[in-house]
């Protein structure tokens, strides 16, 4: 087999980079007159700058043709320079703000207007009550949880979610990338359907708006939320006019690495349409070390590896977005997304083996080279009304997001002596996996005021999810590959679950108290078989999943809450799939069709406060699940150990979370997050003597630096403590991320610099010990590296999220 080349591929790489740059270098391009006067100004909210917030400006008498718009810096300041003499009507908007509007003239009696210390109110109309902070910077505290602004996340606002959320408050990325909150899996949705996108490492930062975190999910929510839902929500431009942004990035870690992103948007009368796109293109490098010790094979007492990874990613998105407003109450939204994804993978795998007494048993060098690809296409039209009566609403939306995977991989294998020269004939495998998915979402939802300070919210929502997956495995001879039938079949699987929810919210008249109910029912249907009926199963259940909470108002900034939830996590795709992965035939994995699914009963306690310079929250909290799914090594002898997913009996955490946010000054602000929490996991069902009991913890400091005229330094630091599995535990994670932005000329231009795992310490893997063995695996990428943008901007709001780096993590 020979190694990847990637010379042309990168030579293809920069050859569409440029001509990508000089087409939209072409639209960018425009015609400055010469202007005479200036609008300036600055906001606040609680004697506090408001960052981001859009402002646009309008010349009269067509107040709906924006000619000129902006966002306010790190202090809350706006400017436009060099106006033409006239009225203008210029307007202030930010989520969950009151939008403002002025009039103003300039003349030459007036050729300048300054508006001082402009007051922003919060919206108390927004949906999920949102409480704005001050610190707009960074989180939004909402009585569900939090919403993260991702452009305030200037260290990785280029890599993909799964770096985004590295970074974010509260929540935890493990070893293989999966992501926890409070130790356990949320949903995870994108603009709150279930999608193929799920794959967090599929989506480009650069595409992402802001993140909603809900830990305390009511039961207008999928039950599917183990721990609460992740909601990322992709940009959408809604400016008047005709505007865009264009990013370019380069870097280098152990490989060279390049990214590109723009946004086009014209938005006229009822209609508004976007277009976006972003690549990521990088080489990567991956070195694993891992050791085995078989307690009851003296023959293949101890297994000691050694992997190399050289690896090229490639990630391109397209998003177009058509919105028409069809009157003043309602309107139509239809989005629709094409995902290309894969990575080319060459890999090489050193296996020995020793007896018990130290003496050389056998071994070999497995060489593989795998091409993974996958397209996602992905549409959704929702439909959205509101009546004269305040409160009543109601929405519909339909989606369908499919899904066509391909991975097929190349292995060689060689017998090496134990200096690790290779001898003999080289024996050949080929393997593929090929999978086709669809998940497709129909939703309903009504909301009614039924008193004075209640109303109830109504709704439906089916999700339908097929998939095929075919899995071969063929063995080669004198060129010839014949298929090995007992290692290759088909897997089909179907699920549709079909909920029906009620939620009753009320507040009384001294809106000191808040409090809701609900009552989410889900029927779920599914079926997985094999193609020769060696599998063959199907589950018809009905689940009722009670919701409640309570809300006790101090004062404007300072409440407490209590919540209740059940929810269930039902396996997923690739849980289920039977297929045992060989690449590494000594260590094997494979999904598990037995899977049940997971109940989990949840209970919270939260405390939030905000003054004029410091914000906390904290929340206790406490979960109860049975059927608890997690990842089990199981010897199969010969020294083979297969690692899939089980039911374990059941699993306990207990612990507390804090959130504190500051801006001590004008030039620094901070936020700190810390979450820690017992665990018992109690796995005797499996194996009488696996019950682990282990304090877990992590937290992460996010500190903001006001850096000389309209720039800004971030620093973050991350720490997850070793985190208890059935079998063992993983080890420590830890790292530090820096990023710099600095705003050119006017603010239409960006410069930016980030540099990611700055000390080279991020490494990850686990440590198990059962009666049978014991093992480890350390994995180390190259995680360090750094990054060179720049950004430009015309006539639009989202040029302050447009900043990235162009490239993810790899563990």
């Amino acid at each position: 087999m020979t190694t990847i080349h990637k010379s042309n591929k990168m030579k293809f790489i920069f050859s569409k980079t440029a001509l990508f740059v000089l087409f939209f270098s072409f639209l960018f391009i425009q015609e400055t007159n010469a202007q005479t006067g200036a609008i300036a100004g600055n906001l606040l909210e609680k004697q506090q700058a408001v960052e981001f917030a859009s402002v646009s400006l309008a010349r009269m008498p067509d107040s709906t043709k924006v000619i000129f718009s902006t966002t306010t810096d790190s202090v809350g300041s706006f400017s436009f320079n060099k106006l033409a003499f006239g009225q203008y009507l210029l307007k202030i908007s930010l989520l969950s703000y009151q939008t403002i509007s002025r009039q103003i003239e300039l003349s030459e009696q007036s050729s300048s207007v300054n508006l001082k210390n402009v007051a922003f109110e919060s919206d108390s109309k927004m949906l999920g009550e949102v409480s704005v902070t001050a610190q707009k910077k960074l989180i939004q505290k909402t009585n569900e949880g939090f919403i993260l602004n991702a452009a305030a996340n200037i260290t990785q606002a280029g890599g993909t979610a799964a770096d985004l959320l590295r970074n974010t408050p509260t929540v935890a990325v493990d070893a293989d990338g999966g992501i926890t909150l409070r130790g356990k899996s949320p949903l995870i949705l994108i603009n709150g359907r279930n999608s193929n996108l799920a794959n967090i490492d599929q989506i480009a930062a650069s595409s992402i708006e802001s993140i909603e975190i809900i830990n305390s999910s009511s039961a207008k929510y999928d039950a599917n939320a183990e721990s609460g839902i992740i909601n990322i929500i992709l940009k959408k431009n809604k400016s008047d006019g005709t505007n865009g942004a264009l990013v370019l990035g380069v870097g280098e870690g152990s490989r060279f690495r390049v990214n590109s992103s723009a946004i086009l948007n014209h938005k006229a009368g009822r209609w508004n349409v976007g277009l976006g796109y972003d690549n990521r293109f990088a080489g990567r490098t991956k070195s694993i070390v891992g050791s085995r010790t078989n307690f009851t094979l003296p023959n293949t007492y101890l297994l000691n590896q050694n992997r190399t990874d050289e690896r090229y990613e490639r990630l391109q998105n397209l998003k177009l977005n058509i919105d028409y407003q069809i009157d003043k109450q309602s309107g139509l939204s239809f989005e629709a997304i094409g995902n290309m994804n894969g990575q080319d993978n060459d890999e090489t795998l050193l296996s020995r083996i020793f007896k018990q007494n130290n003496a050389f048993s056998t071994g070999n060098t497995r060489h593989s080279v795998e091409l993974q690809g996958a397209e996602v296409a992905e549409f959704a039209l929702e439909y959205g009304k509101k009546f004269d009566k305040d409160g009543q609403s109601l929405t519909a939306s339909v989606s369908s997001s499919i899904e066509n995977g391909r991975e097929n991989t190349a292995i060689d294998s060689k017998a090496v002596f134990e200096n690790a020269s290779a001898f003999g004939d080289a024996t050949l495998q080929r393997t593929h996996n090929y999978e086709n998915g669809v998940i497709s979402n129909a939703k309903l939802d009504y909301s009614v005021p039924v008193s004075k300070n209640g109303s109830l919210e109504v709704g439906y929502k089916g999700t339908f999810r097929t998939i095929k997956s075919d899995f071969e495995t063929a063995d080669g001879l004198d060129g010839i590959y014949k298929i090995n039938t007992a290692a290759s079949n088909i897997f089909n699987f179907n699920e549709n679950v079909h909920a029906l929810y009620a939620l009753y919210q009320a507040k009384t008249d001294a809106k000191k108290w808040n409090y809701e109910a609900g009552l989410r029912a889900e029927k779920t249907e599914n079926g997985g078989q094999l193609q020769d009926n060696l599998v063959n199963f199907t589950n018809n259940y009905l689940n009722l999943f009670p919701t409640a909470k309570l809300v006790y108002n101090v004062s404007e900034d300072q409440f407490w809450k209590l919540s209740y939830g059940k929810r269930i996590n039902r396996p997923r795709l690739g849980q289920l799939s039977p297929f045992v992965d060989i690449t590494d035939a000594l260590n094997p994995h494979s999904g598990n069709p037995n899977l049940k699914p997971e109940i989990i009963h949840a209970l919270e306690l939260g405390y939030s406060k905000e003054n004029k310079h410091f914000g906390y929250s904290s929340n206790v909290f406490y979960r109860y699940s049975i059927n608890t799914i997690r990842q089990f090594f199981q010897p199969m002898g010969s020294g083979v150990v297969l690692n899939k997913p089980v039911n374990i009996g059941s699993a306990m955490s207990y612990g507390l979370e804090n959130v504190i946010t500051g801006k001590p000054s004008s030039f620094y602000d901070f936020n700190i997050s810390a979450t820690f929490f017992q665990q018992k996991l109690n796995a005797s069902n499996i194996q009488a003597d696996v019950v682990q009991n282990a304090f877990n913890w992590f937290g992460k400091v996010i500190n903001n630096f006001a850096i000389g005229k309209n720039g800004k330094l971030q620093l973050v630091g991350n720490y997850t403590s070793a985190a208890v599995t059935p079998q063992g535990t993983q080890i420590p994670v830890y790292f530090a991320d820096l990023g710099f932005q600095q705003k050119l000329g006017k603010g239409n231009a960006r410069l930016g610099l980030t540099v990611t795992d700055i000390f080279n310490s991020l490494k990850s893997g686990y440590k198990n010990v059962t009666t049978d063995f014991s093992s480890s695996r350390i994995s180390k990428a190259d995680t360090r590296a750094i990054m060179l943008t720049f950004a430009f901007s015309f006539k639009t709001t989202v040029k302050e999220k447009m900043m990235e780096n162009g490239f993810s993590r790899e563990w």
